[in-house]
């Protein structure tokens, strides 16, 4: 664990800031000292580095809590983006930094500013919101976080996370066991109660993303024991076949 002072030492940035996303729910702490100070695991400090580099691209706030928190988010997918993203920035700064060059060297011969067209760049970055943003069931997701009170929302991620150690307290039983299969059917209750509808289709693409070895399987196995993210994406797809 990192207290808040030394992950602004680390990261640049300031204590004010990291308590600013606390407050909007874009990073917040692992948990919180008996006096109150914010502590930060290894798992929080990589979703920092997702944060800045969306930052780094000039993605607003809003929309970064919107890609980081879809339910389909892909750790792995999205950093793949950022870096064809900032690939394409680089290309586009050393084609100014050329442009720049040029016109100390030679002056102005012609009035040019195809040079400071960002439209493929813009296009790609769209799209890539898109992609994270724009499934029913995250809309459905993002209409009942607003109607929820930060405290509330925390409750909700905390009391999901306590199934998912009921899984962890079932590894030593078969995947089709009639109590394993009933906690599934209560996790996908659960999901639709306080996130979004919980189709079987949408429980089984979720299974698949709690044993992709991202985030996901990082957070439950670490709540739940080694193996349980992969355990209960098996109970899963038993459950919806």
């Amino acid at each position: 664990m990192m207290p808040v002072n030394e992950v602004s030492k680390l990261t640049g940035v300031s204590i004010r800031t990291l308590q600013y996303y606390d407050t909007i729910g874009l990073l917040p702490p692992t948990e919180y000292t008996e006096a109150g100070y914010r502590l930060y695991d290894d798992t929080a400090m990589e979703r920092l580095q997702q944060i800045l580099l969306f930052k780094e691209l000039e993605f607003p706030l809003k929309e970064i809590k919107t890609i980081i928190d879809a339910p389909n988010f892909d750790r792995s997918k999205a950093l793949e983006q950022q870096i064809e993203l900032l690939t394409m920035k680089k290309e586009h700064l050393e084609v100014l930094i050329n442009f720049a060059r040029k016109i100390k060297t030679t002056g102005v011969n012609k009035m040019d500013f195809k040079v400071f067209d960002t439209t493929r760049m813009d296009e790609y970055a769209r799209k890539a919101k898109e992609q994270w943003g724009q499934t029913s069931e995250y809309k459905e997701y993002e209409e009942n976080a607003n109607n929820q009170s930060p405290d509330a929302q925390k409750m909700a991620w905390k009391n999901l996370m306590l199934i998912f150690v009921e899984f962890g307290k079932m590894k030593d039983k078969e995947p089709e066991h009639a109590e394993v299969q009933f906690e599934v059917k209560k996790l996908q209750d659960y999901i639709s109660e306080h996130f979004y509808k919980c189709s079987n289709e949408v429980l089984k693409g979720l299974g698949a993303m709690y044993a992709s070895g991202g985030e996901f399987t990082e957070n439950i196995d670490k709540a739940a024991g080694r193996g349980t993210a992969v355990f209960v994406a098996k109970a899963i797809e038993i459950y919806c076949s």
